[in-house]
């Protein structure tokens, strides 16, 4: 089977004027922000392009994103939603801000599991709420134990805390079980705890692996999550995002988001997420085959030729979260790699407590791509070995 990110190559790429190639000089890899090394689905192209013949850029009108997401979401999960109670809003990110401030009193607090997506770490500043982090757990999945401690600590305070989910996990890759998603809300419930979850990379899960919708397991009734198609079709510059209330929190939605919200959202970006989730399952189907061939080869590369990298493979999402303190490298390996491999990484200091001594891979490229990045690095670690040893051989003299 043809594996889709091999048309592309680092030389095909190196050129393109978006962030992830403008980040470093051009003899830098990027392998860092969440954005796939491939094209557009060719119904999104045709799409975008006939609007923009037409001249159609002006404010955005109608209800073809929220229908298109009810759409997809009723067939790949069985989760049905009214595509009338959702708005639309600019990205996930500013989604998660804006129901945040909507759901939290101004003294209320924030609950931000660790290590984290960078972005999440903005939104205590973005809301001005207190905030309340939680490790995860040494498997890298929720420390439910740890989260009914904290959320009895704040109501105890009495103060109410709202949990900033993010589902699947990014830097992980975990894809949170029903189980996991249940107890979560049950905890939810049992301290007053509101929930708003960020599921941009739902579509994005690996062979026998099921995402489950937060809002889709009991007790999540006055939850909230934020979708976009952006990550699962690679437009993250056609910005796009909607947000979806729980059964009760809808008249919640409704009279507390004014409606200049649903206007920042991109025209384009709602055109193509629209086409992306109603005519791109093919382009997406494909891609995830990719993505399963290139996991595989990462974890071939890293057990050949960096097997003191601990990782989990993910089971969701394209990214790769390795704990690369056995190389000795320092808190920031990010750093390191990128001065003396020329590998661009997203260092485990941007993702909040716990990330030091970790880097993000991202391994939606060209295989030979992510085969010369694992070679660049083996010789950092090689030769950070080799300065071990001579240090540890007695003086001659």
């Amino acid at each position: 089977m043809d594996n889709p990110f091999a048309r592309y190559t680092f030389a095909d790429l190196v050129g393109r004027r978006t962030l992830k190639w403008q980040a470093y000089p051009s003899g830098v890899i990027p392998m860092w922000v969440a954005e796939m090394d491939t094209d557009l689905a060719e119904p999104v192209r045709e799409a975008v392009i006939d609007a923009v013949r037409r001249g159609e850029v002006g404010y955005p009108s109608g209800r073809a994103y929220p229908e298109a997401l009810a759409g997809f979401a009723a067939e790949l999960w069985d989760w049905p939603i009214d595509p009338d109670t959702l708005r639309h809003t600019t990205d996930v990110i500013t989604g998660m801000a804006h129901v945040a401030e909507l759901v939290t009193p101004a003294d209320g607090v924030l609950v931000i599991t660790t290590p984290i997506y960078p972005p999440f770490l903005s939104l205590p500043v973005l809301t001005k709420r207190a905030v309340q982090y939680v490790s995860q757990t040494e498997a890298g999945r929720l420390d439910l134990e740890a989260l009914a401690a904290t959320f009895a600590a704040i109501r105890a305070e009495g103060l109410q805390p709202t949990l900033l989910l993010c589902n699947p996990y990014n830097p992980t890759g975990v894809a949170h079980t029903r189980a996991e998603l249940t107890a979560l809300a049950t905890l939810a419930g049992e301290y007053g705890a509101r929930v708003v979850s960020d599921e941009i990379h739902a579509p994005i899960v690996h062979p026998g692996v099921v995402f489950t919708p937060y809002l889709s397991v009991p007790g999540a009734e006055r939850a909230y999550a934020v979708h976009s198609a952006s990550k699962a079709f690679n437009l993250p510059g056609l910005k796009a995002a909607l947000i979806v209330p729980g059964a009760e929190a809808i008249a919640e939605l409704t009279e507390g988001l004014p409606p200049v919200v649903d206007m920042s959202a991109s025209s384009m970006g709602i055109l193509a997420h629209a086409v992306a989730l109603s005519e791109g399952r093919s382009w997406l189907t494909e891609h995830l085959n990719g993505l399963a061939a290139n996991r595989a080869l990462l974890a071939d590369l890293l057990a050949e030729q960096l097997p003191a990298v601990r990782w989990r493979e993910p089971e969701a999402t394209y990214l790769a979260w390795l704990d690369c303190r056995a190389l000795d490298l320092g808190d920031d390996p990010a750093a390191v790699f990128l001065e003396r491999s020329q590998v661009g990484l997203s260092s485990g200091l941007a993702f909040g407590p716990d990330g030091e001594g970790h880097v993000r891979l991202n391994f939606a490229t060209a295989p030979s791509t992510l085969t010369e990045v694992v070679t660049r690095m083996r010789s950092v670690a090689s030769g950070r070995e080799a300065e071990r040893v001579l240090g540890a051989q007695p003086n001659s003299e």
